[in-house]
C-alpha cells in the first residue's frame, strides 16, 4: 500500500508538469490532451465507485455524462455561463435520473441490470437525437467556454488547472467513501450482500446511494468535457462512451483510488499516439485490455506496484 501511495502521487504530480512542459516547450496542444485525460479520469472515478467499489457494471454512464454535457450547453444557450452553477445544475439533473433509474435497474443483477441501464441509456440519446430544439443529430456548439470566477477559462493551462483541481477533489471524495463506514458496507454488499442483510444492514438504499453519487460525478466530467471541446453532441451519450470508461478502470485498475487516471492516461496516449497511424488503434487497445485482463487483474497501477513489491 505504501508504494502504491507513491505512484498516485507520481501519477497526480506527473499530470500536472505534462501541461506546464508543454507550455515552456510552444506546444500548447497537449495541454489540451492532459485536460482530457483529467476529464476522463473524473468520469472514470464516478464508474469506479459504483462499479470498483460496488461491483455494479453499468452500461450506461454515458448517459450521465451526456446529461453533464448538455446542461452546460443548454445553460450557456440560456446565457448562463458561470461553471459551478453549471456543475451544481448537471449533478442534480444527473443525480434525479440516476435515482429512477437504479431504483428500477438495482431490483436486478448480473447482465440484466447492465442490460436495463443500457436500455435506460440508449433512450435518453434517442430522446436528444430528437430534440431539434437543441441541435438533434447535429448536436450543440458552444459560442464561447463557460466562466469560472477570476480565471480566463479561454486559455489552456487555467482550464487544465480548474479540471485538475476536480479530479483530485473527486479523488478525495472516492478516497473518504472507499474508506469510511459507507465504503465498507458498499464493498460487503458486494461480495456477500445475504451476510449483509443479516447484520441489519440493507444493500439496496447503499446501492442506490452510490449510483447516484457516481452519476453525479460522471455528470460533472460532462460539462467539463463540452466547455473543452467547446461542443455537445449526441455521441456523448451513446454506449460506445460506456463502454470507454469500463475499459478506463479496467486499464488503469478496478477499484483503484489512481485506477481512473493511469487507465485514463495509457487511453489518451494510445488513441493519440496509434490513432495518427492507423484508423485501426482500437485493435491495438483491445490487445492492451487483454493482456491486462490475462496477466495483470490489478491493471497498470497492481502491476507497477507489483513488480515494485517484488523487487
Amino acid at each position: 500500500m505504501e508504494r502504491e501511495r507513491w505512484i498516485n502521487i507520481a501519477l497526480a504530480l506527473l499530470l500536472l508538469a505534462a501541461p506546464l512542459l508543454a507550455l515552456a516547450a510552444g506546444e500548447a496542444f497537449y495541454v489540451t490532451l492532459a485536460t482530457r485525460v483529467a476529464v476522463l479520469a473524473l468520469a472514470a472515478v464516478g464508474l469506479n465507485l459504483a462499479l470498483g467499489l460496488g461491483g455494479l457494471v453499468s452500461f450506461g454512464h454515458a448517459a450521465f455524462f451526456g446529461i453533464g454535457g448538455y446542461a452546460a450547453g443548454i445553460l450557456a444557450a440560456q446565457e448562463m455561463t458561470a461553471m459551478p452553477p453549471i456543475w451544481i445544475v448537471a449533478a442534480l439533473v444527473a443525480g434525479i435520473m440516476a435515482a429512477f433509474i437504479g431504483a428500477v435497474s438495482l431490483r436486478t443483477s448480473g447482465v440484466y441490470f447492465i442490460m436495463i441501464t443500457l436500455a435506460f441509456a440508449q433512450m435518453i440519446y434517442y430522446f436528444v437525437i430528437s430534440w431539434p430544439a437543441y441541435g438533434g443529430e447535429d448536436g450543440l456548439p458552444l459560442a464561447v467556454r463557460n466562466q469560472f470566477p477570476f480565471v480566463n477559462t479561454l486559455k489552456p493551462l487555467p482550464f487544465f488547472l480548474i479540471c485538475y483541481v476536480l479530479l483530485l477533489a473527486g479523488l478525495l471524495l472516492f478516497a473518504w467513501l472507499r474508506d469510511g463506514r459507507f465504503g465498507a458496507a458498499l464493498q460487503a454488499a458486494r461480495q456477500n450482500e445475504t451476510r449483509l442483510a443479516a447484520l441489519g444492514v440493507s444493500p439496496f438504499p447503499i446501492r442506490l446511494t452510490a449510483f447516484v453519487l457516481s452519476a453525479m460525478i460522471t455528470a460533472v466530467a460532462g460539462a467539463l468535457y463540452a466547455d473543452l471541446t467547446r461542443f455537445v453532441s449526441p455521441s456523448m451519450l451513446s454506449w460506445h462512451l460506456s463502454g470507454e470508461l469500463i475499459v478506463i478502470i479496467i486499464l488503469g485498475g478496478t477499484g483503484r483510488l489512481f485506477g481512473p487516471l493511469a487507465g485514463a492516461a495509457l487511453f489518451v496516449l494510445m488513441e493519440f499516439l496509434l490513432g495518427s497511424l492507423t484508423e485501426r488503434w482500437q485493435f491495438f487497445l483491445g490487445l492492451v485490455l487483454l493482456g491486462t485482463v490475462l496477466f495483470a487483474k490489478g491493471g497498470l497501477i497492481g502491476l507497477i506496484a507489483g513488480k515494485a513489491r517484488n523487487g
